[in-house]
């Protein structure tokens, strides 16, 4: 009979709401000593709220967390860090322009009898954490000048500094090469022998079952699926995270376009170091075209680079068959492209304006009336972009921090609208809204294709992608490895299969 592991963390009951809607319901968490479990779900599944309220970040409207038995409260970062938890974003924490051994201690700085940073002890204990994850860095190098590879490692140097017993890893290995993944696997199998134990959010599955002792699958704020994973196969894992009623959320509506007429956009072998390898691929009139695949497979590095916010490597941009050079956002939108990117609060808006502002600031050149600005015309514009899309507000005049995430998007959409921009590129635009507001937005960029908008979509909602989508590309590790058109694709968990790059 085999022996009962002991259990290092339960969390129990969790639940979690924000502004409303419950995000974690209930949920039941374990992690066993020397064990890597990996916890799994769509986008909105709840995994990163969950991992959030372990590390601090959150607080649980109700349930309890457990460590070895014994019930703790976590009141934030700090004090995580002292019951042994750390968790490593996939946005890393480190300050390029500091060296490796100072990233490591920052704020925690060994000193010395005079109550001054030691900075020769500090490389020293650097060197000998470094030394147990068997990696040769140099502790006195600076970030900005490491791989991204051992940038992540360095993650985790910062953490064993802290003597963690747990360490949350989220999306570890989105934008490592093959090689620097085998690395971090080898040097995670080692920590968990010392008696750290890990959980492992990912959304790769083949790496999951080359690493994880465990799966545990969250959707819709609940646990569906806890097993290990010599127990259970990648179909059916799929299916847990899928979920029989998903494609019920959303309707596809089957649409014709005139895919037989030249493109609007083309995209001939894009480059961009070594996150987009080799990208082609056209958008034609009215047509709605999807972009699926993991995180770290290219896909917003793609727009980024046609939007001109990155500057890529080399291919070329066609924009109504004839060749462009896009060096800059605004020549990007001279030629009618538009982008509705992922984070719309940071890159989208300006949450501290109105409305009004947001939605004229493409326009201002166009509403002046000499040297002034029309404000007759100006609010004009901004109410029919308020009617047009149905935003919810109680004036032009609203700050736009004030506004539901939903309504938020529509403002970044609207201000495109206003411009008359033709190629609408919109990665993840239902992201952090409710279920009736991505409705309302799916229903807008239906309507925008009719009306004569190509669109470029990147989406993590698989359910939302296949009701919208016209075609969908497939990106993998910076290239695109299927094409597939809208009426070919039978069910969510056949899009699942081509992500992960197997039938």
């Amino acid at each position: 009979m085999a022996a009962k592991k002991h259990t290092v963390l339960e969390m129990k009951n969790i639940c979690k709401s924000f502004s409303g809607i419950q995000v974690l319901e209930q949920v039941n968490f374990e992690v066993y000593e020397n064990e890597i479990v990996a916890l799994m779900g769509g986008n909105g599944a709840g995994k990163s709220t969950l991992m959030k309220i372990l590390n601090g970040v959150y607080r649980s409207d109700s349930g309890e967390i457990c460590l070895d038995g014994e019930t703790i409260a976590i009141d934030g970062v700090l004090d995580a860090r002292s019951h042994g938890i750390a968790m490593i974003y996939q946005e890393f924490s480190l300050i390029s322009t500091l060296t490796v051994a100072q990233n490591i201690f920052l704020t925690r700085e060994p000193r010395n009898k005079l109550g001054l940073v030691d900075n020769e002890l500090c490389i020293q204990k650097s060197q000998e954490i470094l030394n147990t994850l068997g990696i040769d860095i140099n502790p006195k190098a600076k970030v900005e000048d490491l791989s991204v590879g051992c940038r992540q490692i360095v993650e985790i140097a910062k953490a064993l500094s802290t003597n963690v017993r747990i360490l949350v890893m989220d999306e570890p290995t989105s934008a490592l090469t093959e090689h620097e993944t085998d690395i971090l696997f080898g040097i995670i199998r080692r920590l968990v022998k010392t008696g750290i134990s890990v959980i492992f959010i990912s959304h790769r599955l083949k790496e999951i079952y080359q690493l994880c002792d465990r799966i545990t699958v969250l959707r819709d704020g609940k646990i569906v699926l806890d097993d290990a994973c010599t127990n259970i196969e990648m179909n059916q894992v799929i299916q847990y995270i899928v979920g029989s009623d998903m494609n019920k959320k959303f309707e596809w509506i089957p649409r014709t376009y005139p895919i037989d007429q030249p493109p609007v956009l083309e995209v001939a072998n894009l480059k961009y170091k070594n996150r987009v390898k080799d990208i082609s691929f056209a958008l034609h009139p009215s047509e709605i075209l999807g972009i699926a695949g993991l995180m770290g497979s290219g896909r917003s590095e793609t727009l980024l680079s046609i939007f001109g916010l990155l500057k890529p490597d080399a291919g070329e941009i066609l924009v109504d068959g004839k060749p462009c050079v896009i060096r800059t956002p605004s020549d990007a939108i001279a030629k009618g492209i538009a982008l509705v990117p992922e984070s719309r609060r940071v890159q989208g808006l300006v949450v501290e304006h109105s409305v009004k502002e947001n939605v004229i600031i493409t326009i201002l050149d166009r509403i002046k009336k000499g040297i002034l600005l029309s404000e007759k015309e100006a609010n004009r514009r901004v109410k029919d972009q308020i009617s047009l899309l149905n935003i919810k507000t109680d004036g032009i005049h609203k700050k736009v921090r004030l506004l539901s995430g939903g309504n938020q998007q529509k403002v970044v959409i609207s201000k495109w609208l206003a411009n008359q921009s033709r190629i609408l590129m919109l990665d993840e635009p239902t992201v952090g809204v409710d279920i009736g507001a991505k409705t309302e937005i799916i229903h807008i960029i239906r309507q925008l294709a009719d009306e004569g908008h190509s669109i470029l979509i990147v989406s993590s909602e698989l359910n939302e992608l296949l009701a919208i989508a016209d075609r969908i590309l497939i990106f993998k590790d910076g290239l695109v490895i299927n094409e597939m058109m809208r009426k070919e694709i039978t069910s969510e968990e056949v899009l699942q299969h081509a992500i992960q790059g197997y039938q």
